[in-house]
């Protein structure tokens, strides 16, 4: 049985190239793509793909670790492998924290993302060479634990995380609700809790909050 793969990229040119060197292979099947992360749950739902490949940056603020988890909570069993051009180390730890499997560089050879797909059909993880050393680095300094040695922090769940930076970064709470694929009652409610436990009146507050503890960095001119 082949494996039943959808392709996720904004640009078409590089779903047809990937399409074409996936179909070459005889265990794999490119059942699917889109550029779209708004039609991507509707797109799996329907033809029901073993493998996800998926680029992190999509462009009109479309994000692939979010769709990540939007996909892993309705279909625990699916295998997401990333596919993209950033080895930045903070967004490789999000992408492998919200449940992807495999994480490979878009200068990264055929082969690899290849050896990731029919690796994550095993249940196992596959990292680019190239990043591997960076996902080591941060383990060994403390990366993923700088949020559990921070009480402020730790008090709040992963979602209400979520909507915290969000928040701070501008956005609606109808926006936030699109990015994260659930409803504006939901974000209001995380909202709502998030700022009690914080000790938070105002987006000021929040603001501030986020910029103290690192959640939001101010970019230098």
């Amino acid at each position: 049985m082949a494996i039943r793969l959808v392709l996720v990229d904004d640009h078409a040119v590089v779903r047809e190239g990937l399409r074409a060197l996936l179909t070459r292979e005889k265990d794999i099947e490119v059942v699917g793509e889109t550029g779209s992360t708004a039609e991507l749950l509707n797109l799996v739902d329907k033809v029901r793909p073993e493998v996800v490949v998926m680029d992190l940056q999509l462009g009109n603020g479309q994000n692939g670790v979010e769709a990540t988890r939007a996909l892993l909570r309705k279909w625990p069993d699916l295998k997401i492998v990333i596919l993209s051009m950033y080895d930045d180390r903070e967004l490789i730890f999000r992408a492998l924290e919200a449940g992807a499997r495999g994480y490979v560089l878009k200068r990264a050879g055929v082969e690899e993302l290849i050896q990731a797909i029919r690796l994550a059909v095993k249940g196992e993880a596959f990292l680019d060479p190239q990043i591997a050393r960076r996902v080591i680095d941060g383990l060994q300094q403390g990366f993923s634990a700088a949020r559990e040695d921070d009480a402020g922090k730790a008090e709040l769940t992963d979602r209400e995380m979520e909507v915290l930076r969000l928040a701070a970064e501008g956005m609606t709470n109808a926006e936030i609700a699109r990015r994260l694929f659930i409803s504006v009652k939901t974000v209001q409610a995380h909202r709502a809790n998030l700022m009690q436990k914080l000790g938070l009146h105002d987006r000021v507050d929040l603001v501030k909050y986020a910029i103290k503890k690192g959640i939001l960095k101010l970019e230098d001119d």
